[in-house]
């Protein structure tokens, strides 16, 4: 038994000596952390001196056209891109350029009655590729509902809102489409991608 005991003893003093050992060099690891950390800091620097593509961004943000509505809403298209799945998104900001808050017309859903029966949206929105000779409306999830933003009703003045439709792609050599939205004027804009 003694021989047994003693086995078992040094199983146990070699499992203390390996857990005080990883309980080091766990610390040794938190100490090192900090040093870690500085290189974050550096990186996360480095990402705040990346502001400069930021003001890139800014100038980026130029918008691709300015679409007058009515009662003083303008809708600034800053981008329409062109993914791989097929599809263009177009997104920019609608504001109230007015003294007063404005409610958002209904028309601006359209009026196909599955879209407008999901609530107010930009769904009445289209592409229109001249060349082509073919109109894009914006998609529709499974359920019928418009995929772009939903669920606005008013605009305070001064106030603007980020928004996004999602349209089918037209063909790559149509890079240039009029942008429609009901109640404001058309305008020109490039797709990228």
């Amino acid at each position: 038994m003694s021989i047994w005991f003693t086995t078992k003893a040094r199983r146990g003093s070699v499992a203390l000596t390996v857990a005080a050992g990883l309980a080091l060099g766990v610390a040794g690891c938190g100490g090192g952390g900090g040093d870690d950390r500085k290189p974050e800091t550096s990186a996360s620097a480095s990402k705040e001196n990346g502001s400069n593509p930021s003001a890139q961004e800014g100038q980026a943000e130029e918008p691709l056209a300015e679409l007058k509505g009515s009662d003083g809403l303008l809708l600034q298209v800053t981008s329409a891109e062109r993914d791989a799945g097929g599809f263009v998104t177009v997104n920019g900001a609608l504001k109230n350029d007015g003294d007063k808050s404005v409610v958002v017309p209904a028309a601006l859903s359209g009026n196909e009655t599955e879209i407008v029966r999901n609530g107010r949206s930009l769904g009445g929105a289209t592409l229109v590729d001249s060349k082509g000779k073919k109109r894009y409306y914006v998609l529709r999830d499974t359920d019928g509902r418009p995929l772009t933003t939903t669920g606005f009703s008013t605009i305070k003045a001064g106030d603007s809102l980020s928004v996004f439709m999602q349209f089918p792609a037209p063909p790559t050599d149509a890079s240039e489409v009029t942008f429609q939205l009901p109640t404001f004027a058309s305008g020109t804009i490039q797709i990228s991608g």
